[in-house]
């Protein structure tokens, strides 16, 4: 959670994380027997199912099934894109959020600072307002010249861009909520009387996008059937289906251009401080020459670390890929910022000539890896300063707090590996991935990378739990898995924190 813009109850040191798991004993049978039988699962007839298990002290390999096979890694590609920027911008990094005034017009400017929520913009307009600032004369300007187009990932599915998985990414955003959700905005729906109309508002409160309200109001105990879509390439966002009397119901919709979209909020939180700004909003740079008001600096990346990988935040990840750009080479986009993660994952050993990132977050089909590689990533970054960060900001197996199982809340349950594994999934249509870190019945930390492409029917993360379950100990028959990762979004498979299931 968040408390004064500060995450809190997120730290889990590796010790405690283990200690509270179910005893562990010795599992029976061979390890490559028990994998083997594992595989041999028919949904993954004709898959591609990349699997390796190593000593993370040696990174001796003690299993490996079609390792350096080339697999679409999902939201695995996060490993790559965290260990860079933990790497290269550092833990202690944060992003900065300017103030300026210049010639009459206000110049509200973004470096990417993904905790800007409304609350930070209302902490913003407080600021200029005591400035002595009563009225603006000319326009407020939205400056989030600091990344570079496009917006949108070049891999992305159009069908996706209504969703907040998949929001445009830019310098100046606006968060929905305390876990860092950017470029969306929540819509909330409540009941009206039987048969008419709900009521609909929107949290922040925005007038970029208009709502289509298509929703009735059901009876008390009746089935929520609402969807909340946004007509791409538009700012309209539909709202239709039936909403229970005595229930409520919200979700989360982009907002095109999310630069005139936190303008429009902190237009609204400047008038809410008395400061009037008689002009429009408009997008602009800001002169060179223009008078600081004020400086908002974010929390820092150790701490958004957290929400961003637990959560597995495709938005987060992307604007660490332009910040890294903007860092290195001056250019906040994909085109700079990914080379230099290559090159960044080329020190730590990795086989780049094996790895392509299209994306940081790996929504693209066209991001390629290896269990091999990511193992090889896994096995370098414990040396690094920032591990215990890396390490704790990585799902936990079986914690029901969401922000520290993140995706693997409701995985592994009960099991040795509960409490004891920390992996990062990822889940897209026909892939499905885990691969992180699970300590043995001898306390001896073990590295696993399992990624399955081209599976039949739904994410098999049941096997993923099998495994690293028989790496902590346990037995490798059939494991629970409560979360099944089947989306409500285009009948796909998703990663949990995306479709709310998790």
């Amino acid at each position: 959670m968040l408390a004064g813009g500060v995450l809190v109850g997120t730290a889990v040191p590796a010790q405690a994380a283990v200690s509270s798991a179910p005893a562990r004993t010795a599992a029976a049978g061979d390890l490559k027997t028990d994998l083997d039988q594992i595989l041999s699962d028919s949904r993954l007839n004709g898959a591609t199912a990349g699997v390796t298990v190593r000593k993370a002290d040696t990174g001796a390999v003690l299993y490996s099934h079609d390792a350096d096979q080339r697999v679409v890694p999902a939201s695995n590609n996060k490993l790559e894109t965290s260990a860079a920027a933990f790497g290269i911008l550092g833990t202690g990094y944060r992003f900065r959020t300017n103030v300026y005034t210049r010639g009459g017009d206000l110049y509200l400017k973004g470096t990417g600072d993904p905790t800007l929520g409304a609350a930070a913009y209302d902490q913003l307009a407080a600021a200029v307002a005591a400035k002595g600032i009563k009225t603006v004369k000319g326009d407020l300007v939205a400056d989030d010249t600091w990344f570079e187009g496009p917006r949108l990932g070049p891999d992305w599915n159009p069908e996706d861009f209504p969703y907040d998985y998949a929001a445009e990414i830019s310098a100046l955003t606006v968060a929905a909520d305390d876990v860092f959700d950017v470029g969306s905005v929540d819509v909330v729906v409540t009941p009206g009387a039987v048969g008419q109309p709900p009521g609909i508002s929107l949290s922040p409160e925005t007038d970029l996008v208009t709502i289509d309200n298509r929703a009735t109001t059901g009876a008390a105990g009746s089935a929520s059937t609402v969807s909340v879509d946004r007509t791409v390439g538009t700012n309209t966002i539909v709202v239709s289906g039936s909403v229970p009397a005595g229930g409520t119901f919200d979700d989360l919709a982009t907002v095109p251009d999310p630069a005139l979209y936190a303008a429009d909020v902190f237009r609204r939180a400047l008038a809410a401080h008395g400061v009037t700004v008689t002009g429009g909003v408009s997008h602009g740079r800001t002169p060179r020459r223009a008078k600081v008001v004020t400086t908002r600096r974010s929390v820092p990346l150790s701490q958004i670390a957290t929400p961003y990988l637990k959560l597995s935040n495709n938005m987060i990840a992307e604007i660490l890929v332009k910040e890294i750009g903007h860092k290195v080479t001056g250019h906040g986009s994909w085109t700079a910022g990914l080379p230099v993660i290559a090159k960044y994952l080329k020190s730590l050993g990795v086989d780049t000539s094996q790895v392509k990132q299209t994306d940081g977050s790996g929504l693209g089909h066209s991001n390629y890896t290896t269990a091999t590689q990511l193992s090889n990533l896994l096995k370098a970054v414990q040396k690094k300063s920032w591990f215990g960060v890396f390490y704790n900001a990585l799902p936990i197996a079986g914690q029901a707090d969401q922000l520290v199982g993140g995706t693997l809340r409701k995985r592994m349950v009960g099991t040795p590996a509960a409490g004891n594994a920390h992996a990062k999934t990822g889940t897209l249509t026909g892939v499905s991935a885990l691969s992180g870190y699970v300590k043995d019945p001898d306390g001896q930390p073990l590295i696993f990378s399992i990624v399955f492409n081209d599976y039949k029917g739904s994410a098999p993360t049941d096997l993923q739990d099998r495994i690293a379950v028989r790496l902590a100990g346990g037995s490798s028959s059939t494991v629970s898995s409560a979360v099944s990762s089947s989306a409500r979004r285009s009948g796909q498979n998703l990663e949990c924190s995306w479709t709310r299931s998790c």
